[in-house]
């Protein structure tokens, strides 16, 4: 299907946590395995689920205690890192059950 002249595409919306890369396709140190990179890749989104959420709790005390914050923004950032949150945890999920299939393999 060809863009109709002078109409952009809608923007992709970003992801909560941020820009994702393929495994073992980004820049990583020498001899890095692929769980390696599968782990950090894990690490690196769970710190920054944790920020959005330090980020978030920062923004509603603020308002809370009188500054000068705009509401709109309060509660956009705290549905944010709730749904990183729950993405997180979905994810988690899913590789707990993988990992429980993978034991009931028999050999």
């Amino acid at each position: 299907m060809r863009p109709i002249a002078g109409i952009q595409p809608p923007a992709r919306p970003a992801s909560p946590f941020g820009p994702l890369q393929k495994i073992g396709t980004g820049p990583s140190p020498a001899g890095a395995s692929g769980i390696d990179s599968f782990a950090n890749l894990l690490g690196n989104q769970v710190k920054s689920v944790n920020t959005m959420q330090v980020d978030a709790n920062e923004m509603v005390h603020t308002m809370l205690t009188g500054g000068n914050v705009n509401e709109a923004e309060v509660l956009t950032s705290v549905q944010k890192a709730d749904l990183a949150f729950r993405m997180l945890l979905q994810v988690r999920n899913k590789l707990l059950e993988a990992y429980r299939e993978v034991q009931q393999i028999q050999i």
